[in-house]
């Protein structure tokens, strides 16, 4: 027996398994899947933006960083607001912002236009996610169909990224880089018609405020910070231009955790970061996306620049990327609810900083299959295994907070992304003009010698996120 809700028609038991659950699942993980597409068709389309809008080398960051701020920045935001005017209408918004977002970004005819696009596809990105992770938190309770669900989304996130180096490459060879972003459209279209069909509408919470206090202090501190790291190559690190970004970025930082623990809705509910299994696993988000996005950039401008790749072939040569993901996904489902969240999280941060140190091994004439795809194969692997685990463990009894339990999982991949970026391309910048100071060496070869330090540094720095990692979530924390 059911009862008809809107279009959809639900079982009258309500402990019954919605019917249309994997329809659900479907119309969530394609609208995911078209911002995972977004992450990598920019990357391989980068080069190209930047010769055609004229984008100066420090300023070419900003297309990767305004949207990872927007989006990480705003992500806890928009997981309260999920919980305020319910999942399904903000699915709809989200999708329908993101894909007039791309729009824009696709017709972008100057540098602003195409910053703005892109800092607005990460504000709706930021409504988006967190009905995503917590519609299927909600709608796969069961712990079998749990794991099998979060291993198909974890699949499908990591199709995501070949997707999108193919389609970078083809679309930005064979017709303009444009179509990089209007590709979003019919995507967008599709999820949207899912959602409708498929998803359940859940009941409005009550009691839910917007922290608009904390949602400032967050966003203010996470431009400053970033901001300082990019002006820190430019003006150099004792410059009044990128100490006080950095310094006001710490102190709104500090203030938001502060009013965090004192007002009665807070954005980011102390509890939830608190948990020892969720905390390890943000920090274990953040820190690959620290070494996962500055590979990916550093990679890109290797591919095309030094080894005069095409954009198709640049795409094509990511796949080991995408490869080693989906493996990573593939053998750490089955592990989910039985295995100790540190030993599924400790190994895929090895791994990531494993592949990150051979990529500081990587020289102007080094060949594709014996350096660079290694690279690729290792980084993909590790971030398969810890983004699944992170996302299942997020959002596994967090009740009332699963929204922004879940939202804080994307949180803390997009501020790594952001800061990660920032921090490291500085750092190479850096680099690669010493290098030139006291090297005779060509431009390639200073590139090159930048993209070695920041690896180095960044592998190191993995390693210590895997110490960490590995004392916050203690010594028996399965997800049973």
């Amino acid at each position: 027996m059911t009862t008809t809700v809107g279009s959809a028609r639900l079982p009258s038991d309500p402990a019954a398994p919605d019917p249309r659950r994997w329809w659900a699942l479907t119309a969530v993980a394609t609208a995911q899947l078209m911002i995972g597409l977004d992450l990598t068709i920019v990357n391989i389309a980068l080069p190209s933006m930047q010769r055609s809008l004229d984008l100066s080398d420090p300023d070419r960051q900003w297309v990767i960083t305004l949207f990872a701020l927007g989006y990480g920045g705003l992500l806890l935001l928009g997981g309260r607001l999920s919980d305020l005017i319910g999942r399904r209408r903000s699915l709809m918004i989200g999708l329908t912002g993101f894909a007039l977002a791309s729009a824009l970004g696709g017709a972008a005819v100057t540098p602003a236009m195409l910053l703005t696009s892109r800092a607005l596809q990460g504000v709706f990105g930021a409504l988006l996610t967190p009905s995503v992770l917590a519609t299927l938190a909600a709608t796969f309770a069961t712990p079998a169909e749990r794991g099998k669900a979060f291993g198909i989304y974890g699949t499908a996130m990591g199709s995501s990224s070949g997707l999108g180096v193919i389609l970078g490459g083809l679309l930005t060879d064979y017709l303009d880089w444009r179509w990089c972003m209007y590709v979003n459209l019919p995507i967008a279209v599709a999820a949207g018609a899912g959602v409708l069909y498929a998803v359940r509408p859940a009941p409005r919470a009550t009691g839910v405020r917007v922290d608009i206090a904390g949602a400032l202090l967050a966003t203010a501190g996470l431009m400053a910070l970033v901001f300082g790291f990019a002006r820190a190559e430019p003006d150099g690190w004792g410059a009044a231009t990128t100490v006080g970004p950095l310094a006001v970025g710490v102190l709104a930082l500090v203030a938001f955790v502060w009013v965090q623990s004192r007002v009665a809705g807070p954005l980011l509910p102390l509890r939830v970061i608190l948990d020892r299994r969720r905390g390890g696993s943000y920090l274990a988000v953040f820190s690959l996306a620290v070494g996962m996005f500055a590979a990916l950039f550093f990679l890109t401008f290797y591919l095309q620049n030094v080894l005069g790749y095409s954009p198709l072939r640049s795409g094509l040569a990511f796949l080991p990327l995408t490869a080693g993901l989906m493996v990573g996904v593939r053998m750490v489902s089955p592990l989910l609810m039985r295995a100790p969240v540190r030993s599924l999280l400790v190994p895929g941060l090895l791994t990531i900083a494993s592949g990150l140190a051979l990529l500081g091994l990587i020289r102007v004439d080094s060949g594709y299959w014996l350096h660079v795809l290694p690279v690729f194969a290792l980084v993909g692997l590790g971030t398969g295994w810890v983004l699944v685990t992170a996302n299942s463990t997020a959002t596994l009894g967090a009740g009332a907070d699963t929204a922004v339990a879940g939202a804080m999982v994307m949180t803390s991949q997009q501020i790594g992304a952001s800061l990660g970026t920032a921090l490291l391309s500085t750092i190479a910048g850096t680099a690669a003009a010493d290098y030139l100071r006291t090297h005779p060496a060509s431009a390639p070869q200073a590139a090159v010698h930048g993209f070695t330090v920041a690896s180095l540094g960044a592998a190191g720095f993995l390693c210590l996120a895997a110490l960490a990692v590995f004392l916050i979530t203690g010594r028996d924390n399965s997800q049973r």
